[in-house]
């Protein structure tokens, strides 16, 4: 019969494997397959397979069809909100938001670069009845998305050979994307029209931290009908001035 300490100690043991392969996994290349996994962490093959298969179950790593190898999941992102809510970065930026949004009228998010995306970690909603709904944890898509462009732009990250269309006005062609990212890269500043939803128009900006990282993303989306080209430029020069504010704060800090 098993006793309550054996079996506390074997489900930390359990834990204590997984937090292993996730830190395999963080401070390897971008994907390990199973057997590299297992020489890392010294947990047999079979047994870091059972962790795998778990751990993409609830989306904490994901596989690379592709390759058959692992990375990191961005439902990490999702778990990490607890933590997020004392990190400097959200405090410092939350008065931008609320700023943004009385200026503005609409929706305001702040993003942060993951893997190969950004991620909604906060936002200040619209008091619009008809409004942009934001939803913190939610990846942007980097072709079709404000957010996404910026991230494209200031981080190098590869563009997809074949990236989907979402709307009729989502941009596919993957020469005409590159453009497109360039120009936000020299202009400063990203828009999406109608490209990801139907109807739903945003800008962005960057963040820079103390080495002219991207850090942030600061951006504002709303209805197409309401958030339309002037609105959108006026928009522009709200969100650089609040990103250039946040910026120095960081660099400061």
């Amino acid at each position: 019969m098993t006793s309550d300490n054996e079996s506390t100690e074997r489900l930390i043991a359990g834990v204590e494997r997984a937090v292993s392969v996730l830190m395999a996994l963080a401070d390897g290349p971008e994907h390990l397959g199973t057997n590299e996994l297992a020489r890392r962490t010294g947990i047999n093959a079979s047994t870091v397979s059972r962790l795998l298969a778990t751990l993409a179950r609830d989306e904490l790593v994901q596989r690379v069809p592709a390759t058959g190898r692992y990375r990191l999941g961005l439902r990490l992102i999702q778990l990490g909100n607890a933590a997020l809510a004392g990190v400097e970065l959200r405090e410092i930026a939350r008065p931008h938001l609320f700023a943004l949004m009385q200026a503005t009228g609409e929706t305001a998010t702040l993003s942060v670069p993951a893997e190969d995306t950004a991620v909604t970690v906060d936002f200040v909603q619209s008091p619009s009845t008809v409004r942009s709904v934001a939803e913190i944890g939610r990846p942007s898509v980097p072709h079709a998305t404000a957010t996404g462009k910026v991230f494209l732009a200031w981080t190098g990250a590869p563009i997809a050979a074949a990236p989907p269309a979402l709307t009729p006005h989502t941009i596919t062609d993957p020469q005409r994307l590159a453009e497109e990212v360039a120009r936000v890269r020299e202009q400063g500043w990203a828009q999406a029209r109608a490209e990801r939803e139907v109807e739903l128009h945003a800008v962005a900006v960057p963040v820079l931290d103390g080495r002219h990282r991207l850090a942030a993303i600061l951006a504002v989306q709303g209805p197409a009908g309401r958030f339309d080209e002037q609105a959108m430029s006026a928009a522009v020069a709200q969100l650089r001035e609040r990103a250039a504010a946040l910026s120095a704060t960081l660099m400061w800090s």
